[in-house]
């Protein structure tokens, strides 16, 4: 079979404790990101779940931007209760 070469950019430290990990099972990254390809092709999907945090919707940025502002400007400085999401 011939082999390719496949160059991606993540974060180095997230690289190292990847390469940490998977030395912890014996395995190589390469071989890992290969059993994560073939996966991903023979199931037509993620293996995983990929959500949305709705911490980082837009509706909630512009809240906490709006919360930010009046906090700068010494307005709606009254406590609350903290809503909890699963």
């Amino acid at each position: 079979m011939a082999q390719a070469l496949v160059n991606f950019r993540m974060d180095a430290d997230l690289k190292k404790a990847m390469e940490n990990t998977c030395k912890e099972m014996g395995l190589t990254a390469t071989a890992a990101y290969t059993l994560f390809a073939k996966k991903v092709t023979r199931e037509g999907r993620i293996p995983f779940a990929v959500e949305v945090d709705p911490f980082y919707s837009a509706e909630n940025r512009e809240r906490l931007e709006r919360a930010v502002a009046d906090m700068r400007a010494g307005r709606n400085m009254a406590e609350h209760e903290l809503i909890e999401v699963d």
